[in-house]
C-alpha cells in the first residue's frame, strides 16, 4: 500500500535520483559545464537534496512509500523564496559541476507554491500514484496559505500536460526553463 509522506534526510539519494528523472538527462546536461556529466550532477542534487536551505531539499519533499522504498517524489516549495532557495544551487553548481547559473531566469513567483520536481518510479506507473502526490502538494499549499500550486511542463510533454489537467490544472502562459520550452499551469 502506498503512503504520502514527509521525506526525510536518509532518502535524499532516492529523491535525487527522481528529480533528475523529472528534469531528463538532457536538462540535466544543460546545467553541466564542460567535462562534467550525469555522475556529477547526480552528486550535486544529492548534497542539495540533503541540505535544508536548498529548493531541493528533503524538507521540501513529499515521498511516496512503497513499504520502505520512495515510489514516487513531489518537490514544491513557496515561490516567493525561490531566490533564497536557489542560492544553494548557484554555489553547488559552480564548485560541483563547473557552470556558474547566477542569471537563471526564475521559474516561479510570490503567491504559488511552486512544484519544481514530480517523479515516479517506472515500475510503480499508472497506479494513481502521481495524482496522490499531486492532490498532497495542493493540501501542502492550502496549510501553508499559498492560493495555488504552479509548475512548468515541457511542451513537449503531452502525457504530463494530460495528467495534470486531469487533477484540475490550467494554462496560465507559455514560459522556458532549461533550455526548453515550456507552459506555466496553476491548480
Amino acid at each position: 500500500m502506498i503512503e504520502i509522506k514527509d521525506a526525510r534526510k536518509e532518502q535524499s539519494a532516492d529523491i535525487a535520483r527522481l528529480i533528475m528523472t523529472a528534469m531528463t538527462d538532457d536538462c540535466c546536461l544543460h546545467f553541466c559545464g564542460a567535462g562534467y556529466g550525469l555522475e556529477d550532477f547526480r552528486r550535486m542534487m544529492t548534497m542539495l537534496v540533503e541540505r535544508e536551505d536548498s529548493q531541493y531539499s528533503y524538507r521540501n519533499t513529499l515521498v511516496a512509500m512503497d513499504g520502505d522504498r520512495v515510489a514516487g517524489v513531489a518537490v514544491s516549495y513557496d515561490g516567493g523564496r525561490l531566490h533564497a532557495l536557489r542560492r544553494a544551487f548557484v554555489e553547488a553548481a559552480k564548485a560541483c559541476i563547473g557552470k556558474d547559473h547566477s542569471g537563471m531566469d526564475d521559474e516561479t513567483q510570490a503567491g504559488e507554491l511552486y512544484l519544481d520536481s514530480l517523479a515516479v518510479e517506472p515500475d510503480h506507473r499508472r497506479q494513481g500514484i502521481a495524482r496522490r502526490l499531486l492532490r498532497a502538494t495542493k493540501e501542502k499549499a492550502d496549510r501553508m496559505g499559498l492560493p495555488c500550486v504552479g509548475l512548468l511542463v515541457d511542451q513537449g510533454n503531452p502525457a504530463g500536460e494530460k495528467l495534470y489537467a486531469a487533477v484540475g490544472f490550467r494554462y496560465v502562459n507559455d514560459s522556458a526553463w532549461g533550455g526548453h520550452p515550456m507552459k506555466h499551469l496553476v491548480l
